[in-house]
């Protein structure tokens, strides 16, 4: 028996699904990031923006890094999730 779902109740469907795909994507993307710094730099850490002992030119690369793997990582995870809950619910 099909159910007509209005488009209200498809997005309060979807609203823990999407939060729950931001908080693994957020780990998933720290650990990316601290990977490819590591690989990059030598260094556990990345450079805080705060560390007064960094210049800008530590700075401002990790940063850059840092916003382009979040970036691609949410576009990955938000995309699955959005295509992974139409494949379930067909909407």
């Amino acid at each position: 028996m099909a159910v007509l779902l209005d488009r209200a109740t498809i997005k309060l469907m979807y609203k823990p699904i999407a939060m729950l795909a931001g908080v693994v994507g957020g780990l998933l993307a720290s650990t990316l990031f601290a990977r490819i710094w590591r690989a990059l730099a030598g260094e556990d850490d990345a450079p805080a923006a705060t560390d007064y002992a960094r210049s800008w030119s530590d700075i401002l690369p990790a940063a850059a890094l840092h916003g382009i793997v979040f970036g691609v990582v949410k576009a990955v995870v938000d995309r699955v999730g959005a295509q992974r809950f139409e494949r379930v619910t067909g909407r």
